[in-house]
């Protein structure tokens, strides 16, 4: 069974920034891509930026150029550094996991981002 731990969250101030961290455990099969995605309250679930394991990415509009995901593969971890954070990007983030042919979701963590 595939584990998902998920750090780095928290409290910044608008402008500032914050590293999440992804960590896979307990799968002995390649993870084939990993994801960040966000929930803010009322709103569903939305991707915010993806890799895969040839280090293809993709972003949200709304984060391009302020968010850069990226993955260290020896460790099944995946990385999202958030710059320039606004107060619109506060919400729970969720880390996902693809292990062909099943996708895991780590329990998420929150970001807020206030003055």
């Amino acid at each position: 069974q595939v584990q998902l731990v998920e750090s780095g969250g928290g409290l910044v101030q608008p402008g500032g920034s914050l590293r999440l961290s992804c960590a896979a455990s307990g799968s002995a099969f390649r993870m084939n891509a990993m994801g960040w995605y966000r929930q803010a309250p009322g709103k569903e679930r939305d991707l915010v930026a993806r890799i895969t394991n040839g280090g293809i990415t993709n972003y949200a509009d709304s984060v391009k150029g302020r968010f850069t995901i990226y993955k260290d593969s020896s460790r099944n971890t995946a990385y999202l550094q958030m710059n320039s954070l606004k107060p619109e990007d506060t919400a729970v983030y969720y880390c996902n996991a693809l292990f062909v042919p099943t996708t895991y979701w780590g329990q998420g963590i929150q970001v807020t981002v206030s003055a």
